[in-house]
């Protein structure tokens, strides 16, 4: 009899432990969706205002739109894009972005490769060095920056193609030390075993890093591509410093929206429709890489 009711007495416990935890992980799902929630508001209502006409976002808030009568319009996109210079400005930030963030991903995954698996003098001293970089204020290199790529420089400021090319470059140095940071952490960690028979087959280093390295950071990579684009694509001062507000044809979208903001004053719907027209594409190169973000990220924190 004791041990039937020791047995019933564990079996209750457990029901109730199992009962706590469910509740547990239902209020856990609640308070998540309701954060997610919250999060979200001010960009949908930012999607429903620039979907709307002016006298509708002067009269209401955007909740209203959701009751009759509905009168969304896309007059505000096609405004922002034809009259505006968005659209080459859309244009500008792709040939900024894009290259700005394939080159030092691609400098930082070689550098990464040899901190890793390659044994040289002042290896760690050299790590730490770029490690530090991380510290120092962009601000800073401003005057040293645009002295080497101004006038008594090699001249690559001003209109014209060179402006991409400074800031091609401004943005390789400013994103390697934490890129090849992240990638040293994640590629030091990958399995030694499969280098060492790499090796005993007669494999170098290049063969190594392009058929070994290269193809197992694939989520570290993606973790990097998100980072990287987001900061050039939503960066403003860097923009403003290399190219110039006065650079009509060179203009990036944040400074268009810039712009846009003081020439437009009242017309919010339009500021909205802008806005977000710079934050879609950003939002497609995350969801299109998500599934890699986590792994890449912690990969790269914890090993190493």
């Amino acid at each position: 009899m004791t041990a039937v009711s020791a047995a019933s007495s564990a079996t209750a416990v457990a029901t109730r432990r199992r009962g706590s935890q469910k509740w547990g992980r239902i209020l856990l799902h609640v308070a998540v969706i309701a954060l997610m929630i919250l999060w979200l508001l001010p960009t949908i209502g930012l999607l429903i205002n620039s979907l709307r006409p002016p006298i509708d976002v002067a009269r209401s808030g955007w909740w209203t739109a959701f009751f009759p009568p509905w009168n969304f319009t896309i007059d505000n996109y096609q405004q922002v894009l034809s009259r505006n210079g968005m659209a080459s400005a859309f244009v500008n930030s792709l040939l900024i972005t894009i290259p700005a963030t394939v080159i030092p991903i691609a400098v930082a995954a070689f550098a990464a490769y040899a901190f890793s698996w390659m044994r040289f003098p002042g290896r760690d001293i050299v790590f730490v060095g770029l490690v530090g970089l991380l510290v120092i204020p962009l601000q800073t290199t401003f005057v040293p920056l645009l002295t080497l790529l101004g006038p008594k420089g090699i001249h690559l400021l001003g209109a014209g193609p060179g402006a991409f090319v400074a800031i091609w470059l401004a943005h390789t140095g400013y994103g390697l030390p934490f890129a090849i940071f992240l990638l040293t952490g994640y590629m030091r960690g990958l399995p030694k075993e499969v280098f060492e028979s790499a090796a005993i087959d007669g494999a170098g280093h290049a063969s190594a890093f392009f058929r070994l390295a290269l193809p197992m950071s694939v989520p570290v990579l993606a973790a990097l591509a998100i980072f990287q684009f987001l900061f050039v694509w939503n960066d403003l001062l860097v923009a403003l410093m290399y190219i110039g507000a006065q650079n009509a044809a060179n203009l990036p979208l944040t400074i268009a929206i810039s712009n846009l903001s003081t020439s437009l004053g009242g017309d919010w719907q339009l500021l909205m429709a802008a806005a977000f027209i710079s934050m879609a594409l950003p939002l497609i190169v995350f969801f299109a890489l998500q599934r890699y973000f986590v792994r890449g990220i912690t990969g790269g924190a914890v090993k190493g």
